[in-house]
């Protein structure tokens, strides 16, 4: 009598799924939907952060370029000008 319960609850839980299969199909599809618009804004976001990013590099590299030639010959003058170790 035990297995025929089993089944029994098996055929009634595969009903209850069939009948909810829409439901379930239906929320997954919105849950798709808002996934693929976030990580559409998500690339577009990040677009638009690098483009704002080189603009900005654009602007100050009057700043930065000679700053970084100044860095650059310290480092040379360090390297070779210094005591030889063996």
């Amino acid at each position: 009598m035990k297995t025929f319960l089993k089944v029994l609850l098996i055929v009634v839980a595969v009903i209850i799924a069939v009948k909810l299969l829409p439901i379930a199909f239906v929320i997954g599809c919105a849950v798709a939907a808002l996934l693929a618009g976030l990580a559409v804004l998500g690339v577009s976001l990040g677009a638009l952060l690098i483009c704002a990013a080189l603009a900005v590099g654009a602007l100050l590299s009057p700043i930065w370029v000679p700053v970084l030639a100044i860095v650059g010959l310290v480092a040379l003058c360090r390297r070779y000008g210094g005591p030889k170790m063996v």
